[in-house]
């Protein structure tokens, strides 16, 4: 599976999200490339998974994790640290959120 769908489909998606969403849900996260890759650096990674998590104000957020090859997520070792050297798995969370930081208009977002 390529996972690849139109920019018709993209564009009816994202508009009926934006019609239909909570208020105080994202519009958009953005990661940086070099924390995608990193991600997907992980030994044994093949894919990536996002969950779906809500901060203690109520906010929605986006969580990313490596996923080897029998769909099991790569986690750090310690529950309550980050990694210590590249090998260790990561977990992506921190995004440029929209609003308040969105990105130039696009048929995906207006």
């Amino acid at each position: 599976m390529n996972h690849e769908i139109t920019l018709e489909m993209a564009i009816d998606m994202t508009t009926l999200y934006r019609n239909n969403m909570p208020a105080d849900y994202p519009i958009c996260e953005t990661f940086d490339a070099t924390a995608i890759e990193r991600l997907l650096a992980t030994p044994g990674a093949v894919s990536l998974r996002i969950y779906y998590g809500l901060k203690e104000a109520g906010t929605m957020h986006a969580i990313l994790v490596a996923v080897d090859s029998n769909g099991n997520d790569l986690l750090p070792q310690q529950p309550s640290s980050f990694a210590q050297n590249q090998q260790d798995p990561v977990i992506l969370e921190d995004s440029f959120r929209c609003p308040p930081t969105c990105p130039p208009d696009s048929p995906l977002n207006t």
